[in-house]
């Protein structure tokens, strides 16, 4: 299965295929087009997708008849698609149309890759994708979601799973993180910070970050992280331990895991090294050196915990990543 966006660089844009049906969520529709639909980005300076937004009918009922839209496109576009966002709808009782099923299998069978935006994981599950395969998917739906697919691999607290060609999201603004990890992975990490601030949206929240369930309002209002957050990122070269972070916080380590969890759903370490990637990425993309210099000015220490690390975030070595995202100038 193809795994790889259209790289930049003169070649056409990758062409993504956003199916709407039935009663489909207009919200995680909305984040599929503001991701992937502007034709000539701004902020970039070029095309990054090229969006068809397609439907099994000429006339679509969006959320409970709220409103309707007209597809351009129909599902036989499917057939031409490098990616195809599945379907999501409120009711996932009522099965999924055999016809957008079949074309979904289709796709995936020539080798396009598949997302599946809150209930989207659903639809590539009753198309028999999922079996055997990790997903997410919105944490108020994980019980009847196990209980109807046993053989996927559900990851309920996640906000979302990248498993190669399908990918999958919790509920709401997770698939604008899913959305902009896309967008990363195909075009590496400035690009999808640039997206991302045009968007006025977190420019990275990893995918194992727990979900903001249920909580109870407390009395008393915390303290944001937001200015020992904004410190951190400017000092990642330096040794940061938690310790320094409970410092700078005035609390101790225990309130400061715990604050963590809150805020960003991840704990202080994790955020950490997620950040030091991500500006590893950054370096990687926009100069020429050497991979041990790349580690020590991201904080990450040795080049051999850079290709570790990397290659666990992104799923790219150094020199992959290097080759597929640096400038032109810097690339050879």
């Amino acid at each position: 299965m193809s795994q790889e966006s259209s790289p930049p660089g003169g070649r056409r844009p990758h062409r993504v295929a956003l199916i709407v049906d039935e009663h489909s969520n207009p919200f995680e529709v909305g984040c599929a087009c503001e991701i992937f639909g502007a034709p000539l980005r701004p902020e970039i300076g070029r095309e990054l997708y090229r969006l068809r937004v397609v439907s099994p009918r000429r006339r679509t009922s969006m959320r409970d008849g709220l409103f309707a839209v007209s597809a351009p496109g129909t599902l036989a576009d499917l057939d031409e698609a490098d990616t195809v966002i599945v379907p999501n709808r409120p009711d996932v009782e009522t099965p999924s149309r055999a016809g957008v099923l079949a074309a979904i299998g289709r796709a995936y069978e020539r080798g396009a890759r598949l997302i599946g935006l809150c209930t989207g994981a659903f639809t590539l599950a009753e198309a028999g994708l999922l079996d055997g395969r990790r997903a997410a998917v919105h944490w108020q739906l994980a019980d009847e979601f196990r209980e109807r697919f046993p053989a996927v691999h559900l990851e309920p607290d996640v906000l979302y799973v990248d498993d190669g060609d399908l990918l999958t999201s919790a509920g709401s603004a997770a698939a604008l993180d899913l959305g902009l990890h896309v967008v990363r992975r195909d075009h590496g990490a400035e690009v999808a910070n640039r997206v991302s601030r045009r968007l006025v949206f977190a420019a990275f929240r990893d995918g194992g970050q727990r979900q903001f369930v249920d909580r109870p309002v407390p009395v008393h209002a915390d303290r944001s992280l937001a200015p020992v957050l904004a410190w951190a990122r400017e000092h990642l070269t330096e040794p940061l331990a938690v310790a320094d972070l409970a410092r700078r916080a005035g609390m101790t380590a225990g309130s400061l895991h715990r604050h963590f969890r809150r805020e960003t759903g991840t704990t202080p370490l994790a955020w950490l090294t997620a950040e030091r990637v991500a500006l590893a990425c950054r370096l990687i993309e926009g100069g020429d050196e050497r991979f041990d210099v790349v580690a020590r000015r991201s904080g990450l220490g040795s080049a051999a915990n850079l290709r570790g690390l990397l290659k666990r975030h992104v799923g790219l070595s150094p020199a992959d990543y290097r080759r597929r995202f640096a400038a032109p100038e810097t690339s050879a």
